[in-house]
């Protein structure tokens, strides 16, 4: 049977659940904002914006020298070489992606143990980049929770990593879409990404940049909800 893109089949009680816990999610997140629950959240999102800018340096042969997240949930990464016109707007966008990407793998249970693993990896990688104490405790932390939902996952009980990739895709995708509005369109936030692209190209003035990011990043999180759905459909069929 073919790929329902339409998809007519949906949705059973996987989609229906995956749904509730989407929005589960959204609310708990927004419910919990300014409290520090969520902090270590807020940093792992600023690692992948983070992570976005060195993977732009890198695709296009740029040096990656350091890689700093902040506890004023604020980041640095310092390359050289590179085509700074991509590696400037990769942060915001990329983050976004990430988030998308996420929410889209956790349809499958092969596909979010994938996207777990290079969670690991990434957050292994970075250590070899100069991080500061932050970025350590990221690293250990979330690569030793990921490792025990992958293992409880697979050993012990399933869909776990499911649920947890989900959690990380809305998350990130959902802090994207915040550090968009609060750095780029409410205000102007001197040294940010949309500033730097003004800077580099004069007529992107940063907050129609801005909301062409936010677009952007509702757009990765609604095709990560539909690929996801499609995924569970397909499985099922």
């Amino acid at each position: 049977m073919g790929t329902d893109w339409r998809l007519e089949s949906c949705c059973g009680t996987e989609e229906i659940l995956f749904c509730i816990l989407f929005g589960s999610y959204a609310a708990v997140n927004l419910l919990l904002w300014r409290t520090f629950i969520i902090k270590p959240m807020k940093l792992i999102a600023v690692f992948a914006h983070e992570m976005s800018h060195a993977t732009a340096c890198w695709l296009t042969g740029g040096t990656v020298k350091k890689i700093e997240v902040y506890t004023n949930e604020g980041g640095v990464t310092q390359y050289t070489g590179g085509m700074r016109c991509i590696i400037i707007p990769a942060g915001y966008v990329g983050g976004a992606f990430y988030g998308g990407l996420f929410v889209a793998l956790s349809g499958d249970r092969i596909a979010s143990t994938v996207s777990a693993c290079v969670l690991v990896a990434a957050l292994l990688g970075s250590l070899c980049y100069s991080p500061n104490k932050i970025v350590v405790a990221l690293s250990l932390g979330f690569v030793s929770l990921t490792v025990l939902f992958l293992f409880l996952d697979w050993f012990v009980f399933n869909p776990l990593i499911q649920y947890l990739t989900l959690y990380y895709g809305v998350f990130i995708g959902f802090f994207s879409v915040y550090d968009i509005y609060d750095d780029l369109i409410t205000r102007t936030a001197e040294g940010s990404d949309a500033v730097a692209c003004h800077e580099l190209i004069p007529c992107c003035i940063p907050r129609c940049v801005g909301v062409q990011f936010i677009i952007v990043a509702l757009a990765f999180q609604g095709l990560g909800v539909y690929f996801a759905l499609l995924m569970m459909t397909s499985n099922d069929n």
